[in-house]
């Protein structure tokens, strides 16, 4: 494992932005169900992370779909609350509490620097300490119109540069950012 910290996020989005929609679903991800079936790049994604962190509500996501647990990395599980131990997971998880940089602190302590960051309030929280590397979201053609926003209000402009864009299905587009710190 490289001790270099590198902090990713794969995930998909609606093209007006938004990762679930107002009851939280994220049926729209259904639309394609062909998506499942062919390489959009996820399995060399996982293969080159540590670890995962995650929001408690994307982890309770997880843990209401009907498959059996599907990470082979270690995952933390961000949440102020205590934890439960109430979900069908839970022995596969370690929740952690805390601000981001202290979350860092642990996880890189443990020995994992590659992270891929997933959750919309968590990739926000990510974002706005500038803590992010490399970005890869998949844009599913429809709008919801209201939901849970990717991105929320930022006190910084960061700048990324699109280093690869793919294109599923004739309907799906794939993005690959790169964090730059300098416009070029």
């Amino acid at each position: 494992m490289s001790n270099t910290p590198k902090n990713k996020i794969f995930i998909a989005t609606t093209i007006d932005g938004y990762i679930a929609d107002r009851e939280g679903k994220i049926d729209y991800l259904d639309i394609f169900p062909e998506l499942n079936t062919i390489d959009t790049g996820y399995a060399s994604f996982i293969s080159d992370i540590d670890a995962l962190v995650m929001g408690r509500l994307t982890y309770e996501t997880v843990c209401a779909f009907d498959i059996p647990w599907q990470y082979t990395k270690p995952v933390y599980v961000l949440s102020s609350r205590p934890k439960s131990g109430r979900l069908k997971f839970d022995l596969h998880v370690t929740y952690l509490k805390g601000h981001t940089n202290e979350i860092l602190d642990q996880v890189h302590k443990d020995g994992y620097h590659k992270l891929y960051i997933d959750g919309g309030s968590v990739i926000q929280s990510f974002l706005a300490k500038d803590l992010i590397d490399e970005m890869i979201i998949t844009i599913i053609p429809v709008l919801l119109g209201g939901g849970s926003p990717l991105f929320g209000v930022h006190n910084q402009m960061l700048h990324f540069r699109c280093t690869e864009t793919k294109h599923f299905l004739n309907a799906v587009s794939q993005n690959k950012f790169i964090r730059t710190k300098s416009v070029e």
